[in-house]
This record gives structure tokens, C-alpha cells and sequence, in this order.
């Protein structure tokens, strides 16, 4: 069973109570295309239990994050930019510029991606 934080975008989201272009969910892990794209592809990939950030995570996330980065890998294959690169990045706090207190993983592609970001 999930957590579910009512007051929570991505919960919600995830839970089905808010629309979104899904590209994938299955019982761990959902992801849909970032509504204000940085980029070509702008994927979040999220889990559906409520965690906020990876400050937050310990060794019983291990199969959750498994999915995670596999569902990142998937993603970028079917939207055609893992041949050519992509960036998975998260951001840990307010001040490294997270906005939504669940953990999210941002997939970037399909143009070059400049170092270091932000």
C-alpha cells in the first residue's frame, strides 16, 4: 500500500486524482511529462509512496529506487534520446531549487545539455 499525502501535487497525481500525461505506472514508480519542459523530453519520474525528498530515502528504498532508474532508462528509450544522452537529476531542498516535496527525478533530452546546470 502507498502513502498519500492529501496536500501533496505528485501524490495526487499519482493516485489518479489529478491529470496528467502519464508515460508510465506500475505499483512503485509513475511518471508523466513536466508540464513547463526544459527541454525536448521532460519526463518526471516519481514514486508513488509519499517521500520528500532523497534525503529521505534509506536502504529499504533500494527496490523502489531499482524501479526508478529502470523506468528512467525505459522512458528514454521509447522517447528516443538514451542513444544520444540524457540527464536524471533530483533536487534536495529548497535551495538547490525543489519546488514540489516529493521525491522526483527530472529525464532531460533531446537537446544538449549544458555543465554544470542552474
Amino acid at each position: 500500500m502507498t502513502d498519500h499525502d492529501r496536500d501533496c501535487l505528485f501524490c495526487s497525481i499519482a493516485a489518479g486524482e489529478i491529470p496528467a500525461d502519464i508515460v508510465h505506472q506500475d505499483e512503485l514508480v509513475v511518471a508523466f511529462r513536466d508540464v513547463s519542459p526544459k527541454a525536448p523530453t521532460h519526463v518526471l519520474l516519481v514514486p508513488r509512496r509519499h517521500v520528500a525528498s532523497a534525503a529521505e530515502l534509506s536502504g529499504t528504498d533500494s527496490e523502489m529506487l531499482g524501479r526508478l532508474f529502470s523506468v528512467a532508462a525505459q522512458v528514454a528509450r521509447d522517447a528516443g534520446v538514451a542513444e544520444k544522452g540524457y540527464r536524471l537529476v533530483t533536487n534536495v531542498g529548497s535551495g538547490a531549487g525543489q519546488s514540489v516535496f516529493h521525491l522526483h527525478f527530472h529525464l532531460l533530452g533531446g537537446r544538449t545539455l549544458s555543465w554544470p546546470p542552474g
